[in-house]
């Protein structure tokens, strides 16, 4: 459930109050709308300054901060947060605490419950007092800054969102800021991130409907290494990949990797079977059912990712480094990121920052950018950080252990909900963690589920799901930004990687002595091989948690994390794809990214070089703005092949015959592309799978598709629907084509030749509160105009769309994930580095900075990124003065 689903339901509420306040005068209006704003310009006094601290914007209302002590400097980035976003910074909070039901009444009441059920708060709370003390303080002085702009401000001084909501629910005095609010925030982000969780629980429910395990193994093919180099190839992978180009650029996984999936199989169909045996199934899908419950915001779905690169001098214009980085994250207005610069006047040891770069409203540091010595880029790793354990538990109130029966740990919650009454839950937990298929009142009937007859007589039991998690173990991941801020070489950022371990995010840096390297940070699960296992044991499905062969066995050790410095090749690409091939370095999971989007990525990359380019910002730029389309590359050539006797479906099958596989968003052949996928994807799984784990469309279809091409009998391609006709792959592809026809010539128009994939496929950022079901004016006010783009999932220009979102019988292209900012940092000269951010770095929906970078992020331009003094001076729009109240 996304932020807009929560609020949604108060919308129509607030819609009807806001048509009172437009018809009782424009000027009461605009003077609700623009009482938010902050005062950008001045000299004002705030409690607990010690010195004077300058806030300089440019015109995109991007603040520097110049302070003389790192306690006013984070002071300083409290209150400048908190004068920009603070609404955002208090959906975050209670969203983080399961208090969102506080803020927007009883539509939140699930999401609170799930995560109540897994304690994020309380896991905050646990980490605020294992804190370094000098982040703490860092964490105390942000705090006082955002309680200082909240001093004396009532809710409609501080945010439009809360005069609007106070139309439907009673808005209360704001509470202050309290550190453990930002650490929270670190929860959320993690949850956003985490790996496979979803693919775990996805093969036990398709296993349910379908009740063949190679139908399943066939959705979860190895990763073509041979094809997709992982982001540290071997000698050996980069000779496996060389012969694979060679041979055949489309081949699939090599023999050695098959054979990989045989012994897998063994394993799986006992793990399987005992997931049917057991009748735990439901049980799964409750877990599944109430985990959907928890909001993201980041985003959702396997679009959530981003692709990173760094270029060493060798290949560099200036002989210095490059490095770009685009984080693949939700629609949202305002966007996710604030930009900000953070310097001392003096940099020291006791005033060690000076950074520049991307941040989140809440949280003290920068997320990703650059300091004077060292830039840095993140990706989402996606290691396998979770597992879930079907517990068998029973109505005394215990859990089966290694045949023994134990007490669950159970703890009472009450959730406050604005406008209605309390609700009271009740939380169970084992060592696995909380039993997260009771999260939600009706999944209770879990534990109702009975043992087969062959269970061991100790009475009825039943099931549960407990969710296993590294996140929710407390940790230090709040001082890896600060060590990060301030790391100048590689050893810096080992040491930082040490404690960054949630989300655990792939790090690319490079340094101005000409370094660039690679770093995997993050805690990572120890699976024991469990020989005789009846369920496998590497984390792919849910494990028995009855057998303490099957518990974790502690944690990667950071320094046998896999890390890399100055390549041979001269470059690294970290895009999601695995970090290193199967049979090197630590075990970190399976469910990784397929690759496409860093191949391509490398390939871009290895064609300038090879071609003897020396690369430059402006490259990397526009390699942020690839369209290919790697699906077009594998189905295009077979769909040419299909017997077409229809000329009004053959019409538009010309379109693909010249087509240079690109998506832009004039482009027909994009558009029709995309409904044959889509459509294609329906006729092939709808029939055979759960309404939830219908195909979203990701690189994993892509490579499953890509399989199945082959095997023109799979059982896959059999509609179950038609119970007297046995489909072939070339029935299914006619189908598609035909369906896809039909349906563009119903949105876009009977001519083929006038298709554009841009009116299909639009980035429309929403106001999470006002954005869709209030009047048009305010929709109109809040809402960003949508953009027609190009590119699409699994591409370098990554602007994911859902392919099981469906709506009135026709697909919906929607973009749903977007590059959340771009950025390139430029070791040779900080000034001429680039950024550019979704929409824009204000949160007030009246200010010129809520949208201001949203035209040219859609159009693929970018800002200059001013970092020096002098740079920053030179493009001053808005001066603020901060000076001590006494």
């Amino acid at each position: 459930m996304s932020p807009l689903s929560v609020m949604r339901r108060v919308s129509l509420g607030l819609a009807a109050a806001l048509v009172v306040v437009l018809v009782a005068g424009l000027i009461t209006t605009v003077a609700l709308v623009r009482r938010p704003l902050p005062s950008l310009n001045g000299e004002f006094r705030v409690d607990g300054l010690a010195e004077q601290v300058d806030v300089i914007r440019d015109e995109n209302g991007i603040p520097r901060i110049y302070a003389h002590n790192t306690d006013d400097l984070f002071l300083a980035q409290g209150y400048v947060h908190a004068q920009d976003r603070f609404f955002e910074m208090d959906y975050r909070r209670h969203l983080t605490a399961g208090r969102l039901s506080e803020l927007v009444g009883e539509a939140a009441v699930a999401p609170d419950t799930v995560i109540r059920t897994m304690g994020w708060r309380a896991v905050a709370e646990e980490e605020w007092e294992m804190l370094d003390p000098t982040v703490k303080e860092y964490l105390e002085s942000y705090t006082e800054g955002v309680n200082a702009y909240l001093q004396g401000r009532q809710p409609s001084q501080l945010a439009l969102e809360y005069t609007v909501l106070g139309f439907s629910v009673e808005v209360e005095d704001i509470e202050p800021w309290h550190p453990v609010d930002s650490l929270a925030w670190l929860k959320a982000m993690a949850w956003d991130l985490l790996g496979n969780y979803s693919d775990e629980l996805q093969r036990a429910a398709v296993f349910g409907q379908t009740d063949d395990l190679e139908m399943v193994e066939a959705l979860f093919p190895p990763h073509p290494t041979d094809r997709n180099l992982p982001i540290l190839p071997t000698d050996a992978e980069y000779e496996a990949h060389a012969a694979a180009r060679e041979t055949n650029p489309d081949q699939a996984a090599d023999d050695g990797e098959d054979a990989e999936v045989e012994d897998a199989d063994a394993g799986a169909d006992g793990g399987a079977g005992a997931l049917a045996q057991l009748d735990a199934q439901e049980a799964v899908e409750f877990a599944l059912s109430a985990l959907t419950a928890v909001p993201h915001a980041l985003g959702e779905g396997d679009g959530v990712g981003s692709n990173s690169w760094v270029i060493g001098g060798e290949h560099t214009a200036s002989g210095m480094p490059l490095l770009a980085n685009d984080p693949h994250l939700g629609v949202s207005a305002p966007g996710i990121w604030y930009q900000v610069g953070l310097h001392c006047v003096e940099v020291s040891e006791a005033c060690p920052f000076s950074v520049s770069g991307f941040s989140f409203a809440g949280l003290p540091g920068v997320v990703i950018g650059h300091n004077d010595h060292l830039a840095w880029g993140l990706t989402n790793l996606g290691a396998d950080v979770s597992d879930f354990f079907l517990e068998r538990l029973y109505p005394d109130g215990t859990y089966l252990h290694d045949d023994e029966r134990l007490p669950l740990v159970e703890r009472r919650e009450v959730i406050a909900v604005n406008g209605g009454e309390d609700v009271a839950i009740n939380v169970r937990s084992t060592p696995h963690g909380p039993i997260i298929s009771d999260a939600i009142h009706q999944t209770r009937e879990a534990a109702d589920t009975p043992l087969p007859e062959d269970a061991p007589p100790m009475g009825l039991a039943g099931f549960g799901v407990a969710l296993s998690w590294t996140a929710l173990e407390p940790g230090r991941t709040a001082e890896a930004i600060f060590a990060i801020n301030t790391a100048t070489d590689a050893e810096d950022i080992a040491a930082a990687a040490a404690l960054f371990e949630v989300p655990s995010q792939n790090i690319v840096f490079a340094t101005t002595d000409g370094d660039i390297g690679y770093q995997a940070p993050g805690r990572i699960p120890i699976r024991a091989d469990v020989a005789d296992s009846p369920v496998p044991s590497d984390g792919t499905w849910p494990r028995p948690g009855w057998d303490s062969r099957f518990d974790w066995q502690g944690f990667v050790e950071p320094e046998d994390m896999p890390a890399q410095t100055n390549p041979d090749e001269g470059f690294i690409v970290a895009a999601n794809q695995p970090v290193t091939g199967p049979a090197t370095g630590p075990f970190l999971g399976v469910d990784f990214d397929y690759g496409y989007r860093s191949q391509r990525i490398r390939d871009l990359i290895t064609a300038q070089i090879e071609a003897g380019a020396r690369l430059t910002a402006a490259d990397m730029n526009a390699i942020h703005l690839d369209d290919h389309n790697p699906y077009a590359e594998v189905l295009v050539p077979v769909l040419l092949e299909v017997q077409m006797e229809d000329a009004f479906v053959a019409e538009a099958v010309e379109l693909f015959e010249e087509w240079d596989y690109r998506n832009a968003p004039d482009s027909a052949a994009a558009a029709y592309f995309a409904s044959v996928w889509v459509n294609l994807l329906n006729q092939t799984f709808w029939d055979q799978m759960p309404v939830t784990d219908r195909p979203t469309g990701g690189s994993r279809w892509l490579e499953v598709v890509t399989h199945l091409l082959e095997d023109e009998d799979n059982e896959w391609w059999d509609n179950r629907a038609t119970l007297t006709v046995v489909e072939q792959r070339d029935e299914i592809l006619s189908l598609a084509l035909r369906d896809a026809r039909e349906q563009l010539t119903v949105s876009l128009g009977k001519d083929p030749q006038s298709w554009q994939w841009g009116r299909l496929h639009q980035a429309a950022p929403l106001h999470p509160v006002l954005g869709e079901q209030a009047p048009g004016p305010i929709r109109s006010f809040v809402n960003p105009d949508p953009q027609e783009v190009g590119g699409g999932s699994s591409i370098v220009n990554a602007t994911g769309w859902d392919a099981s979102a469906w709506e009135g019988g026709y697909p919906d292209y929607s973009v749903t994930t977007v590059p959340s900012m771009r950025a390139v940092a430029d070791l040779a000269d900080f000034d001429a580095s680039t950024w550019v951010s979704f929409t824009g770095n204000s949160g007030h929906p009246a200010a010129d900075a809520y949208d201001d970078q949203f035209g040219a992020w859609a159009a693929g331009e970018t800002f200059t990124w001013h970092y020096s003094r002098a740079a920053v001076d030179e493009h001053e729009a808005d001066t603020l003065t901060l000076i001590p109240a006494h």
